[in-house]
């Protein structure tokens, strides 16, 4: 059994269509089917159900796929320890986000202290990220909600309170906080359904009796202060995302508790390189001096 068998498999058992394996490879679709077919003769048994050019992993394929990629995995591990071994100072930071409201003043830091060091960031749904975890494609998940999981580590770095967001000049600016019965009959601008913060604020107003008029619904929660900045209607922004310099006036709510909790997730059996370890130091101080800034605000 070859290294480049292990590899041509889990891409195909991947994506489960031959043609698509190929073009992700760089190969032949008959070079890879040849390939494939050679492991299968190995092992002694078929790994996939075939229907023209689309396959099926079978019950074969299925448990031998979780060993590859444990196989694969674990080489993997060993040379990414060593090149930290042999070189420290060229390790790179793999970072997957729901949220990038604190990412530029979290990267900032680490820059400060190691301007040297690559890193890479996506922004990605939670399940996205877990699965990036488990192959080992990302080092860290900066995550709202925290996530949990097979091997997954999850430490809560941050309780993050949700406030009302309103442009100056509103009724309710000249005040510090607000009940949600109050807001019942304004407008609102948000996120689709499917962002937490959304479905949060969504189910805790639900649970006090009514549902939010939303004049707008995007996919960019980044935009939303510039909305309510001009007018168009409230919004719900957590505390990591506010802005001094808008023209809007943030409320807490009273009688409702409104947090969101910030985790950063890592896979507990891949070696942290010594980038990554003080990558993760970076993250935890820089909360902590936030919360201690909040504090004595």
């Amino acid at each position: 059994m070859e290294l480049l068998q292990l590899q041509y498999f889990l891409a195909v058992a991947r994506l489960e269509h031959m043609t698509e394996a190929a073009r992700s490879l760089h190969v032949t679709q008959s070079s890879l089917s040849k390939t494939i077919q050679r492991l299968e003769e190995d092992l002694g048994v078929p790994l996939f159900d075939r229907t023209g050019r689309k396959l099926r992993l079978n019950a074969f394929g299925s448990r031998f796929l979780h060993r590859a990629e444990r196989a694969l995995f674990e080489l993997e591990q060993g040379r990414q320890e060593l090149r930290d071994l042999s070189s420290p100072e060229q390790g790179a930071i793999k970072l997957a986000v729901t949220n990038a409201s604190t990412l530029p003043q979290i990267l900032r830091a680490f820059r400060k202290k190691h301007p040297h060091t690559p890193f890479h960031v996506q922004m990605l749904t939670t399940q996205e990220m877990v699965t990036l975890l488990h192959r080992g494609e990302v080092d860290y998940c900066l995550s709202s909600p925290p996530m949990q999981g097979e091997d997954i580590e999850c430490q809560i770095v941050h309780i993050d309170p949700i406030l009302a967001a309103v442009p100056k000049g509103h009724w309710l600016a000249g005040r510090s906080s607000v009940t949600l019965a109050e807001l019942k009959d304004e407008w609102f601008v948000g996120v689709k359904r499917g962002y937490f913060t959304r479905d949060l604020v969504d189910s805790v107003c639900q649970s006090a009796g009514f549902a939010l008029n939303y004049v707008y619904e995007g996919n960019e929660p980044a935009r939303l202060s510039a909305l309510v900045e001009a007018g168009i209607g409230i919004g719900f922004i957590p505390s990591t995302a506010m802005n001094s310099r808008e023209q809007i006036h943030y409320l807490q709510i009273e009688d409702h508790e409104l947090v969101r909790e910030i985790a950063l997730l890592w896979h507990g059996s891949r070696y942290i390189s010594r980038a990554a370890l003080e990558f993760r130091e970076v993250v935890v101080d820089y909360f902590r001096a936030y919360q201690n800034e909040v504090g004595n605000r």
